[in-house]
């Protein structure tokens, strides 16, 4: 009998229950927000797609590559025309080279990637691409 009664007074106090109800509350939302963010997150495209990809070199040249695949994501559609390499990281592939021109890491370089002029928010492995899309890979200095 006194377990009970100190288990009638556990959920019946009050800052207890208030604890339980905004816990309850807080994983209603992060549901919901995931479940929003699955719905609006950007889907590859399948099918053929075509795209233009200009390289702008360290010197300020600048070559243009139309490129036509079948590829989901930015990465794939890059390798199928030898354009980049890099390395593998937990965050997937870091590219160190694009169009045969390595950035150098002493001089802090690296490649910057963008679309329609806006620095993508996602590496090459998570861009996916559509048809008709344009990006641009430029050769950066400084951190």
């Amino acid at each position: 009998m006194i377990a009970k009664k100190r288990k009638e007074r556990w959920f019946t106090n009050r800052k207890t229950r208030n604890i339980i109800i905004a816990v309850a509350v807080l994983l209603v939302l992060v549901i919901g927000a995931l479940l929003v963010w699955q719905h609006f997150k950007p889907a590859a495209q399948e099918g053929g797609k075509k795209l233009v990809v200009t390289v702008v070199h360290g010197d300020g040249s600048s070559k243009d590559f139309p490129i036509a695949t079948d590829a989901e994501f930015l990465r794939g559609a890059l390798e199928e025309q030898k354009l980049i390499e890099g390395s593998e990281s937990e965050y997937g592939l870091f590219v160190t080279a694009v169009d045969g021109e390595t950035a150098d890491g002493d001089l802090q370089q690296w490649w910057c990637f963008t679309k329609g002029g806006e620095m993508l928010m996602t590496g090459v492995d998570t861009t996916p691409i559509a048809d008709g899309e344009h990006y641009e890979i430029t050769l950066t200095t400084g951190w």
